[in-house]
């Protein structure tokens, strides 16, 4: 567990002191979601963590229980820092902002969608907490409903097809698992065998939960409060999309002779073995696994380098090179091609799919 917390937990402390301060602690702790998490990446070999007993409570949980704590505590100071609440100039405010959307984007988003896969509600309804704070509440519904059912295929919003640019795919997979996790959430009510009331729906929970947040950051710093805490849940949320974006680019289920897809496989998730990125993202980038396996902890998930395709570079750098659709598509159309044994053309045409009723 050492590489997870440190990975994690330190910039608990660090976004703290740079929301409230400013100064060299907005410096530190920039360089150490940044510079420091690149060098411990190249300098570290080996696996993120060692194998745990499975419990139900196993190791790891008590940090993904801490980091979805802290996460709410971490957003009332991101609205207070931006909005300029505890009076940080000009620049110490944008550094903040990169700050928090960096860490929410990519450890309270990967420690919530961790929580969602829990099979204790109390857990999954803090990953659900950790969401409608950030105004993605229907992620929760929209990854285990949608995303795991149908992901390496055109049904799931969330998987980009060759050639699609991160800035399509962004408004794209937004609005399409907003839409396809509000119908299998209806579905799902229909089926049920005792008629639901309209105010048990989960989509009115991710409304409350975003409009509580909402007013509680206009109470901190009024319509400053507010305008702070949409550009950093923007933020967080353009990112947690880019790693969706980059896990499943290109890469597809092959369609069964009797309608269905084949069943998720190691070759439908790209991966990346990077200790450290890896522990600030809880395994995230060990992707293959956890499609293959939802609920196993975090801790455990495995990685095949010999078996899954790998991001020729780690998981944050990549959302970097995806912002540059050419050198992106230079990089990773020609691996794609590798891992599907697709021509190029074959897999352009998959974007047609895209076009049609899911």
């Amino acid at each position: 567990m050492l590489w997870f917390n440190l990975a994690t937990a330190v910039p608990v402390l660090l976004l703290t002191l740079a929301g409230f301060l400013g100064g060299i602690w907005a410096i530190l702790a920039v360089a150490y979601l940044t510079v420091f998490v690149f060098t411990m990446d190249r300098l570290i070999k080996g696996a993120a963590a060692r194998k745990n007993a499975d419990g139900e409570f196993p190791a790891g949980v008590e940090l993904s229980v801490f980091l979805g704590f802290s996460h709410i505590f971490l957003m009332a100071i991101a609205v207070l820092a931006l909005s300029g609440k505890t009076g940080l100039a000009v620049w110490e405010r944008i550094a903040c902002l990169i700050l928090f959307g960096q860490y929410f984007g990519q450890v309270s988003n990967a420690n919530a969608h961790e929580l969602i896969h829990k099979g204790n509600r109390w857990l999954r309804r803090l990953g659900v907490a950790v969401y409608t704070t950030l105004m993605f509440g229907h992620h929760a519904s929209a990854h285990v409903k949608v995303h795991h059912v149908f992901a390496a295929s055109h049904r799931d919003p969330n998987s980009a097809y060759m050639g699609e640019s991160v800035y399509h795919f962004w408004p794209r997979a937004w609005i399409g698992s907003f839409v396809k996790g509000l119908e299998a959430e209806n579905k799902d009510r229909e089926r049920a065998s005792t008629p639901q009331p309209k105010w048990n729906h989960p989509y009115v929970t991710y409304l409350f939960g975003s409009s509580v947040t909402i007013i509680t950051a206009f109470l901190l710093a009024g319509f400053m409060g507010v305008a702070s805490l949409l550009f950093v849940c923007l933020y967080a949320t353009l990112q947690h999309l880019a790693s969706d974006y980059i896990q499943h680019y290109g890469l597809r289920r092959r369609r069964l002779e009797n309608g269905k897809f084949e069943h998720v496989g190691p070759k439908h998730s790209w991966n990346a073995p990077h200790t450290f990125s890896s522990a600030m993202m809880l395994n995230v980038p060990r992707h293959s696994d956890h499609h293959m396996n939802p609920r196993r902890n975090y801790t455990e998930l495995r990685l095949d380098e010999d078996d899954v395709p790998m991001l020729p570079r780690s998981l944050p750098v990549m959302g970097i090179i995806s912002l540059w659709p050419p050198l992106w598509r230079a990089m990773m159309d020609p691996l794609v091609m590798e891992v599907t044994g697709q021509s190029k053309a074959a897999l352009e045409a998959q974007a047609l799919d895209h076009v049609k009723p899911a």
